[in-house]
């Protein structure tokens, strides 16, 4: 009688485990992209969204303080209800800004968003990555402008 054996051999368990081990190796760097641009995607959103709230109070010539605007800080922020976000000169310019922080990435950690006004009241996205020793461009917003 001839006895057949079943399961795997070594080495096709083996063969598993490295094949494994390279889709791990490309997709985690890959799959730590995709969460750190939506952390900045998410910033720009959230800020964006008091835009606003800012132009109808500048036209109605009143204060911009984080009550006004209805702020609410996020999570990926260092922002708090006490530190206002918002700045109106008396010119009609002023921006909204934003540090990230908080429960951001730590290679996104002291990225400033923030939303500039000019004279006319345009709005412009601008990222300032100073204070983020491990910015890339890539992670930025097509809308943003990076300084």
């Amino acid at each position: 009688m001839n006895k057949s054996s079943t399961g795997f051999t070594l080495i096709e368990l083996m063969i598993v485990v490295a094949i494994i081990g390279i889709l791990a190796a490309v997709a985690i760097p890959s799959y730590q992209g995709y969460v750190l641009s939506a952390q900045v995607k998410r910033a720009v959103g959230e800020l964006s969204t008091y835009k606003t709230s800012y132009e109808s109070q500048v036209s109605n010539s009143d204060t911009v303080t984080n009550a006004e605007l209805g702020y609410v800080p996020s999570n990926l922020t260092t922002g708090n209800a006490f530190t206002d976000i918002a700045v109106a000169n008396a010119d009609g310019s002023g921006h909204l800004q934003v540090t990230l922080g908080g429960n951001a990435h730590p290679n996104v950690t002291g990225l400033i968003v923030r939303f500039e006004r000019t004279v006319n009241g345009t709005w412009q996205c601008v990222i300032d990555p100073s204070a983020t020793p491990r910015w890339s461009n890539a992670l930025s917003p097509s809308a943003c402008n990076v300084i």
